[in-house]
C-alpha cells in the first residue's frame, strides 16, 4: 500500500530515475547499503528498490509520536547507534536467514556535507550472514525538496559485493578494509555523470 502511494507521488515530485535494477538478486538474503543525505532517502529506497527492505533505523525515531507508530509496519526496526546493539544485530541476521533484505545507511545518520565516515555495521552483518551487499547511491536527494523536479533524483544500484563468509569472525582490520571498499563503491556510483547529462 505504501509503495502504491509513494511511487507516483515521488515520481511526480522528484522525477525519480532508477538504474541498475538488474544487479539485484531476485531471491536470497541481501544487505543494501546506501549513502544518506536527506530525510527522503529511506522512503525513496524503500519505494523504488525492487525488493522489500527491512530498515535498521536509529531508535530515536521510534520515540517520535506518529512516526514511531508508522515505522514498524513499514518494516523498520530500531538500532542503538551509541553501543553494540546485540538485539538489532540478531534481528538483522534473522531477517537474512529467512531470505530477506536488510537496509542500512552506513554513515549512521544524515551526512549533509558528504564527509562523514561509514561505520562497519553493514559489512559485519553481511559477512556474518554470508550474504552479498548491494551498494546504492542516492543522487541529488539533498536538493529534492528545494528543487523538486528541476534536477530530479536518481537511485543508482551497483553490483553485489561479497565479503568473507561466516566461517570465522572478521578481524577489525578486515572490517575497516571492507567498509572502505563498500564506501568506494558507493562513491563511484555517486561520481557517475547524472542521467541525461554529458561529461
Amino acid at each position: 500500500m505504501a509503495r502504491a502511494v509513494l511511487k507516483p507521488m515521488t515520481k511526480g515530485l522528484f522525477a525519480v530515475k532508477v538504474s541498475g535494477v538488474e544487479n539485484v538478486p531476485a531471491v536470497g538474503p541481501l544487505v543494501v547499503a546506501a549513502n544518506h543525505r536527506s530525510y527522503v532517502d529511506p522512503p525513496l529506497l524503500g519505494t523504488w528498490f525492487p525488493r522489500s527492505v527491512h530498515f535498521m533505523a536509529k531508535k530515536e525515531l521510534f520515540a517520535i509520536p506518529v512516526l514511531g507508530w508508522v515505522l514498524r509496519p513499514l518494516l523498520a526496526f530500531p538500532v542503538d547507534r551509541d553501543r553494540a546493539d546485540v538485539a538489532s544485530f540478531r534481528r538483522a541476521l534473522h531477517i537474512l536467514k529467512d531470505g530477506g533484505v536488510v537496509g542500512i545507511f552506513p554513515e549512521g545518520t544524515r551526512n549533509l556535507d558528504g564527509e562523514a565516515k561509514a561505520r562497519g555495521g553493514a559489512v559485519l552483518i553481511a559477512s556474518t550472514a554470508g550474504c552479498p551487499v548491494v551498494p546504492v547511491a542516492l543522487y541529488g536527494t539533498q536538493h529534492a525538496w528545494t528543487r523538486l523536479r528541476a534536477s530530479g533524483v536518481e537511485m543508482r544500484i551497483g553490483e553485489p559485493i561479497r565479503f568473507q563468509g561466516s566461517l570465522r569472525k572478521p578481524t577489525k582490520a578486515e572490517l575497516e578494509l571492507w567498509t572502505a571498499e563498500l564506501s568506494a563503491a558507493i562513491d563511484m556510483l555517486m561520481e557517475r555523470p547524472a542521467e541525461g547529462r554529458k561529461n
